[in-house]
């Protein structure tokens, strides 16, 4: 499963929480997340793992923050490598976190069975901020911090994606894109 979306729409946050249910459910869960490089130092951060402290700690569970080191795509290099030697090393699930949302960070969506756009519920031009390609890419787009105070915009962006995707070209006519 790939996971995208812009900063702060949760990304680390939905897969610490749905790692752990699979865990729970004895899946083993393997997590690959891609953090951008400096193009001054060529370092990254790889700061991803620090907000997935509980899954960091189960036995069930791998994660593995990698740098793109200057590749587009929202992606590794070895991306697809890694999780081809995931699935060889018993994980049942493998989730893939991209750098984050933009005009073509969706290369992982050829890398996987299910793409999932996860966007938050009140970041202004909605419609605007999200490029066509990467809509055009998603399997499924998920509205995450949907609770609180952020109930009727996120229902209100659900809507809004829900008339652009009907709009869009579907990639296969045996799955229709939810919101």
């Amino acid at each position: 499963i790939g996971l995208s979306g812009p900063p702060g729409a949760g990304k680390s946050t939905f897969i610490e929480c749905f790692g752990k249910m699979l865990t729970e459910r004895k899946y083993k869960v393997s997590v690959l997340a891609v953090d951008p490089s400096s193009s001054t130092s060529g370092g990254s951060l790889l700061g991803d793992k620090t907000r997935m402290t509980e899954l960091s700690r189960d036995m069930n569970a791998y994660i593995r923050p990698s740098p793109t080191r200057g590749t587009l795509g929202g992606v590794t290099r070895t991306t697809n490598e890694a999780i081809l030697l995931c699935e060889g090393g018993g994980y049942n699930v493998v989730l893939v976190e991209t750098v984050g949302v933009g005009q073509s960070e969706f290369a992982v969506a050829d890398m996987v069975d299910m793409f999932i756009l996860l966007l938050p519920p009140a970041g202004g031009d909605e419609l605007q901020g999200i490029k066509r390609g990467i809509i055009e890419m998603a399997d499924l787009v998920a509205i995450n911090k949907a609770d609180g105070d952020l109930v009727v915009p996120a229902r209100k962006i659900q809507a809004e994606y829900i008339s652009a995707m009907k709009l869009l070209r579907r990639r296969s006519k045996a799955w229709r894109p939810k919101v």
